[in-house]
């Protein structure tokens, strides 16, 4: 059972920011496609997602907790685990909050959170290769979003930062035919020179990037061989059209000033909740239909298993575990 002072608070640090842009950006090719609204959506809760078990390590570090990485998340499935405690696979499980009055009544009494549910998709939980001595940690992050045009000038001025991403069409980033894409052509009708970056695969579908910089209506080749191209990203906000060219495919794609979204997330803080084994949860979680209504979300999108998050175990009590598994490991 949780108590308030059960709750660990954390700070985010803009380094994990940039680590959970960095994967989610590598993700593409393999996590775009899914029933869950706008793709930056998806693109910025990997973010916070991955910033969050980033900082989870880094405070097991801190406590001197041992934990082992094995074999890091696949950018095929954000949704596996990363760390293993004691030999068990630890699956954090973390919801992005950022609606700015639910941000502001979780900062001034945090202990809100113990009436929320502990969510775990259905098909997450039933899906093959885990054990029943699997852990669920469940943690909840508080963050403002620049997502709106006048937000996102806002945060300009302000001096935070942006991340523009265009993610391209399907046909682009996967496509079916693995063949090179040809001499890339890109052309900038914006009236400054813009620097863009091309995030794609080689034919051995490695990731790759490439910078650019676009001079105003000047056509410039791309030197990297691409065999699918993810996504583009400006790293100033583009007052005119982006056009890439492949001349294999006899195809192009133009990008107009509004079609780039901001993957940054505004940070503010990580509330880590509770725990609990999978078995535990499988006995005693209810069923949450779609499109239901819950502290995370106004409406789900999937059936999901749920156990209160008071019920969880304290983290306190998990680390303690921790090193008993370690002692009788060696």
């Amino acid at each position: 059972m949780l108590l308030p002072s059960s709750l660990l608070r954390l700070p985010i640090p803009r380094d994990l920011i940039e680590g959970g842009i960095a994967y989610a950006v590598r993700s593409l090719p393999h996590t775009f496609d899914r029933k869950d609204g706008s793709p930056y959506d998806r693109l910025r809760r990997i973010v916070a997602g991955v910033a969050v078990e980033l900082a989870f390590r880094r405070h097991l570090t801190q406590m001197e907790i041992p934990f082992e990485v094995k074999g890091a998340t696949p950018f095929s499935d954000p949704d596996r685990y990363d760390v293993t405690l004691g030999g068990h696979r630890c699956d954090v499980k973390s919801f992005l909050i950022s609606h700015r009055e639910q941000i502001q009544a979780l900062h001034s009494t945090p202990h809100l959170l113990l009436d929320a549910p502990a969510l775990v998709p259905l098909d997450q939980h039933a899906a093959e290769g885990q054990r029943d001595d699997d852990l669920y940690l469940f943690a909840f992050v508080t963050s403002l979003l620049a997502i709106a045009q006048r937000d996102l000038q806002k945060a300009l001025a302000a001096g935070q930062p942006i991340h523009l991403t265009n993610v391209l069409p399907k046909n682009w980033r996967a496509p079916h035919n693995w063949t090179p894409l040809g001499a890339l052509a890109l052309k900038s009708d914006c009236d400054a020179p813009i620097t863009v970056e091309l995030h794609g695969q080689t034919e051995e579908r490695e990731f790759v990037s490439e910078t650019l910089l676009l001079p105003p209506r000047t056509r410039v080749e791309a030197n990297t061989k691409f065999f699918a191209l993810a996504a583009l990203h400006a790293q100033t906000p583009p007052d005119g059209r982006i056009a890439v060219h492949s001349p294999a495919r006899r195809d192009t794609c133009v990008i107009h000033p509004l079609e780039w979204g901001n993957l940054w997330v505004y940070g503010m803080d990580i509330y880590f909740t509770g725990w609990i084994p999978r078995d535990e949860f499988r006995r005693r979680a209810e069923l949450i239909r779609e499109g239901a209504r819950v502290f995370q979300f106004e409406q789900t999108r999937v059936k999901n298993l749920a156990v209160p998050i008071r019920e969880l175990h304290p983290l306190d009590e998990l680390f303690e575990k921790v090193k008993e598994w370690e002692r009788r490991k060696n």
